[in-house]
C-alpha cells in the first residue's frame, strides 16, 4: 500500500503550539470556553491541547468527550453496527463558547451530528471547530474548521491516517494512504 508522509512529528508539534497560542489569544482565561473532542480520535488531539495550555499557561481549560454516533444520518444506513464511544461531559455548555476539537474534518457528518448531541448540555453561545487536517473538496456539509494544521486535497480513494507514539506507534505522523479495493 503506498503511503505518503504528510506531518511529521516536529511539524504536529509545531500545529498543536499554535493552536494553543490561537486559543490562548482568542479565548485569554477560558472563563467561558470549553474544549469538546469529538470521540473516537478527537480526544487524543484534545488531550495534547489541554496539557500545552497549562504549560503555557497554568489554566486548567474545562474540557470533555463527546460522542455522537447515534446522532449521525448514516447510523442505521450502514451493514454493521457503529460501536459508541463513551460521552464524558460532566457540565453545561449553556451560554459558553465551545471548540469541538477531532483530528480530519472529511465530509462533515462527524462535525453536524456532534452539533445535535451537544444541544444536550445546553445551547453554546458559539461553535469552533479544530482540526489537525482539513481534506477540502470532500465536504457533504458547509462546515468549515476555524483551527487547522493542514488542509490536503485528496481523493475518495484514499485515507488520512494519524498515528500517535502514546498509542503504541513511532513517533506522531500524519500519512496519506491508497484505500484497499
Amino acid at each position: 500500500m503506498h503511503k505518503r508522509l504528510i506531518l511529521d512529528q516536529k511539524q504536529i508539534d509545531i500545529i498543536l503550539r499554535r493552536f494553543c497560542y490561537q486559543l490562548i489569544e482568542n479565548h485569554d482565561t477560558f472563563e467561558n470556553t470549553v474544549l469538546l473532542g469529538l470521540q473516537p480520535r478527537g480526544p487524543v488531539v484534545l488531550n495534547k491541547i489541554i496539557a500545552i495550555i497549562k504549560e503555557i499557561t497554568g489554566i486548567d481549560v474545562l474540557f470533555g468527550y463527546l460522542d455522537a454516533t447515534f446522532h449521525r444520518d448514516d447510523f442505521r444506513r450502514r451493514d454493521f453496527p457503529l460501536k459508541a464511544n463513551e460521552t464524558k461531559i460532566n457540565f453545561l455548555i449553556e451560554g459558553k463558547k465551545v471548540i469541538l476539537v477531532d483530528d480530519v474534518l472529511y465530509k462533515g457528518r462527524s462535525v453536524r451530528a456532534a452539533m445535535d448531541a451537544m444541544i444536550a448540555f445546553g445551547r453554546p453561545a458559539k461553535v469552533e471547530l479544530m482540526v489537525l487536517v482539513d481534506r477540502k473538496f470532500t465536504r457533504d456539509y458547509p462546515i468549515m474548521p476555524d483551527y487547522y494544521g493542514m488542509k490536503v486535497n485528496t481523493l475518495e480513494s484514499q485515507y488520512v491516517v494519524v498515528e500517535w507514539k502514546d498509542q503504541g506507534l513511532e513517533e506522531n505522523a500524519i500519512w496519506i494512504t491508497e484505500k484497499a479495493h
